[in-house]
C-alpha cells in the first residue's frame, strides 16, 4: 500500500487548485503535481468539509474531543496543585523554597511539569534539586544573586559596591568582594565599566563532518540529499522555504514553507521528504551550519530515520553549491519576477514552479536533457524489472 502524501503537500496542491487560472482544469493540476485527478477531487472535498463549506464530519472533531478531555484532566491537576500550595504556604514557619512542594502532588500522580507551570518554577532546576537537593549555602547565594540582579536591572550603571549596598537595603547582607564575585560570574557589568564584545554572532560548531567535499554526485536515489533555507520578503513579512534535493536526479524530494525560520521548518521538510521517498536509511543529508540544522530536533529526526549528517565549512557557499544553484533558479524565475503582497500568493507561486515547471518541464543537461521526473522514471525502470 503506497504511503500517504504529506499533509503540507496536500494543502499546497489544494491551494493551487483553488487559485488556478481560468481554463486550467483539475486534471491538469493533478498531472502537474503527479497525483490522480480523483485523489485531488477527494482532497478538495475534504478541505471543504474541514472548513465547514459542505456537510460532513471533520477529522478535527475527534481530535477536539480528545483535546477537551485532556484539558479537563489538566485543569483538575492544576487545581490539585493549587490546593497543595495553599496548605503548604499557610504554615506558620514559611519555607524559603518551593521545590519541596513539587514532591507532594507528584506522589498523587500530578506530573512535575504541571506543578512547575502552575507555581511558575523552572523545570530543569527543579529536577536537579529533586536529584540532589541544594544546600543552605547555595540557597543563600541564590538570594544574594537575585538581589544583585534586581539592583543591576534597575540601575545598570552601578558597580559591584553600589549593587552590594542596594542588596543590603533589601535584607541580603554580603561583603563587597562577594558582590563582585557574583556579579562577575554572571556578567553583570556596569554600563561604564567593562567593554562589551562585538555584536556579531559566531556560527556554532559543526555537529557533523563534511562527507561530501563538494562532490555532488550520486549513483542511485536516496544516497545524497542536500538541504538549505532561503527567504524572501512580502508586504506581510518574510516567507521561508526549506528544500531538500536528491543529487541523483536533482528532484526536490521534500520542502516546507513557513513565516518563521525555526528548527521545526527543517524538521518538517525532512519528514515530508521521507514520507515521499520511503526507506532512506544510510542516506547522507548535507547542509550548512545553520542553527536549524544543528538543533536537537533536527538531529533526532536524522537519527530516527537512520540517516547520516554532513556539514560544510563556515562562509563557504561552494560546500553546498548544488543547493545554492536551485535557490538561484527559484530567485530568478519566481521571487524576483514581481513584488509579493501576501505570503499566500508567494507560497502558491513557489510550489507551482517546483512541481509543475522544475520537476516536469525544465530539462537539465546533467540528466541528459531530461526532467527530474522523467530521469527517475527511466533510471528506476531497470531496477524495478530486475527486482
Amino acid at each position: 500500500m503506497p504511503k500517504p502524501y504529506p499533509r503540507e503537500f496536500r494543502d499546497d496542491v489544494v491551494r493551487v487548485a483553488r487559485n488556478r487560472d481560468p481554463g486550467v482544469t483539475i486534471e491538469q493540476i493533478a498531472k502537474d503535481f503527479g497525483v490522480h485527478p480523483m485523489t485531488l477531487e477527494k482532497w478538495l472535498q475534504r478541505a471543504a468539509v474541514e472548513e465547514g463549506a459542505r456537510p460532513g464530519q471533520a477529522r478535527s472533531e475527534g481530535g477536539e474531543l480528545r483535546e477537551a478531555r485532556r484539558r479537563i484532566r489538566l485543569l483538575e491537576q492544576e487545581n490539585e496543585v493549587l490546593r497543595w500550595a495553599a496548605a503548604y504556604l499557610s504554615q506558620a514557619n514559611l519555607p524559603k523554597r518551593l521545590y519541596p512542594l513539587v514532591t507532594e502532588p507528584a506522589a498523587e500522580g500530578v506530573p512535575v511539569k504541571v506543578t512547575c507551570r502552575v507555581l511558575k518554577l523552572a523545570r530543569q532546576p527543579c529536577y536537579r534539586w529533586l536529584a540532589n537537593p541544594v544546600t543552605h549555602t547555595e540557597v543563600v547565594e541564590a538570594y544574594r544573586a537575585n538581589a544583585l540582579f534586581d539592583a543591576h536591572r534597575d540601575d545598570p550603571e552601578f558597580g559591584h559596591r553600589l549593587l552590594a549596598d542596594e542588596a543590603r537595603e533589601v535584607g541580603e547582607s554580603m561583603a563587597d568582594r562577594t558582590a563582585w564575585r557574583i556579579a562577575s560570574d554572571n556578567g553583570w557589568w556596569s554600563a561604564f565599566g567593562k567593554k562589551r564584545g562585538k555584536n556579531g554572532k559566531k556560527v556554532g560548531p559543526p555537529v557533523h563532518d563534511d562527507l561530501v567535499g563538494r562532490e555532488f554526485t550520486s549513483d542511485a536515489p536516496n544516497q545524497l540529499w542536500l538541504t538549505d533555507i532561503t527567504e524572501h520578503r512580502t508586504a506581510e513579512g518574510k516567507l521561508y522555504l526549506c528544500a531538500i534535493k536528491d543529487v541523483f536526479s536533482n528532484k526536490i524530494v521534500g520542502y516546507s514553507i513557513d513565516s518563521r525560520m525555526k528548527s521545526s521548518l527543517a524538521v518538517r521538510a525532512l519528514e515530508n521528504a521521507v514520507a515521499m521517498r520511503g526507506d532512506v536509511a544510510g542516506c547522507v543529508i548535507h547542509s550548512d551550519r545553520g542553527s536549524q540544522f544543528r538543533s536537537r530536533k533536527f538531529l533526532r529526526a536524522i537519527n530516527h530515520h537512520r540517516m547520516v549528517g554532513s556539514m560544510g565549512k563556515v562562509g563557504a557557499a561552494g560546500d553546498n553549491a548544488a543547493m545554492e544553484s536551485f535557490f538561484s533558479l527559484l530567485q530568478k524565475n519566481v521571487l524576483d519576477r514581481r513584488s509579493w503582497a501576501r505570503r499566500e500568493e508567494l507560497r502558491i507561486a513557489i510550489v507551482t514552479w517546483i512541481e509543475r515547471t522544475y520537476h516536469r518541464r525544465r530539462r537539465q543537461p546533467r540528466l541528459g536533457r531530461l526532467t527530474p521526473i522523467d530521469f527517475e522514471a527511466i533510471m528506476n525502470t531497470p531496477a524495478a524489472l530486475a527486482a
